[in-house]
């Protein structure tokens, strides 16, 4: 249902009134239903709202709490790369569990115009709550100026836009990784960055620059690559064609794959005249010439916790849709030695 099929007998709609209390169109029809399970504080906010805007219930508002459709959609931007289909999967398992279909759009690209249309036809399926996963902070921005009218849930790296978001500290697990490098006594930690505009890329490039500088250690400019293994590679060749470093964390495990295959190639040992560190533990960098060190990051927990985190905002339950951002756990193999 789209927020404009319902029209009261004012100008103001029930989203408008959701919007103003901070609660979903579903709480706002529960106060006017006078139904129970909504707490005193969220009731009071939300007769606050109807008396500021002078808001003048329809039937079609009064009703809107019945009319449940037991679905979420989900709005998935970015390449299906590891992590990303890993997270859906397991959003898709823990939804069905739970009760709930899901309704999937995959945008291929991240215009305003394309972003809309894929809520757009989610909202007139009648969805509770959309799911966002968002890969770069364009999509996020293009999120926070829309009125849904349903609660919003992202899955993203960074604390932008409005809704819950759910996430792991890419921030944090750069930072492990980092700390890895320096315990083993490098100082030249060189790193090879995912694309511009990335927020996991951008975390991971915080995280590696700020250990740095806690170890007072400068950070060169990082090369930038586009998470594939092949430019990996290219960046691999370009960074050997002006020295050797003493150590690479690499954004995501397949561009360490590209790497790995461009210091083989330049006649360099992995790790006694490099060291390297990877991200996200892909299946197969356990299995890596030689297995890659990196960063696990859960995500089946990530899914999970997403669709958690759409149940408790449906049931406006503000604390527990909050959830803890958890930091990913550094796997050591044998790609990196002590200097």
């Amino acid at each position: 249902m789209s927020p404009n099929d319902d029209q009261s007998h004012s100008a103001t709609t029930i989203f408008d009134v959701a919007r103003l209390a901070g609660v979903s169109h579903q709480t706002v029809s529960r106060v006017l239903n006078n139904l129970p399970n909504v707490r005193a504080s969220t009731r009071e906010r939300v007769e606050q709202a109807i008396r500021q805007l002078h808001y003048v219930p329809s039937q079609a508002a009064r009703a809107l709490v019945t009319r449940r459709s037991r679905t979420i959609g989900l709005v998935a931007t970015g390449l299906p790369d590891f992590g990303p289909s890993s997270i859906v999967l397991s959003f898709n398992q823990s939804a069905r569990a739970a009760g709930y279909a899901v309704i999937a759009t995959n945008p291929t690209d991240i215009e305003g115009s394309t972003l809309r249309s894929s809520a757009e036809m989610l909202i007139r399926q009648s969805v509770e709550a959309i799911v966002l996963l968002a890969a770069e902070r364009g999509v996020l921005d293009a999120f926070d100026g829309w009125e849904l009218g349903v609660p919003l849930i992202s899955i993203a790296s960074e604390a932008r836009g409005r809704g819950v978001r759910v996430s792991l500290d890419q921030y944090g697990g750069a930072r492990r990784a980092v700390a890895h490098l320096l315990e083993l006594g490098h100082r030249d930690i060189v790193h090879l960055a995912g694309p511009a505009g990335s927020m996991d890329a951008e975390e991971r490039l915080r995280g590696w620059r700020d250990a740095l500088a806690t170890a007072g250690l400068s950070a060169a400019d990082p090369l930038r690559g586009d998470w594939s293994s092949g430019s990996g590679y290219t960046l691999g060749r370009r960074l050997l064609d002006e020295r050797t470093p003493a150590a690479v964390f690499v954004g995501n495990d397949q561009m360490a794959l590209g790497l790995l295959h461009a210091l083989q190639d330049a006649g360099l040992r992995v790790p006694e005249d490099v060291s390297v560190v990877g991200f996200d533990d892909v299946p197969d960098s356990a299995h890596f010439s030689p297995p890659l060190t990196t960063v696990r990051q859960d995500f089946m927990l990530l899914g999970q916790e997403a669709t958690a985190a759409v149940l408790a905002a449906l049931r406006d339950d503000e604390v527990a849709a909050q959830s803890a951002m958890r930091t990913p756990e550094l796997v050591v193999r044998a790609s990196t030695l002590r200097r």
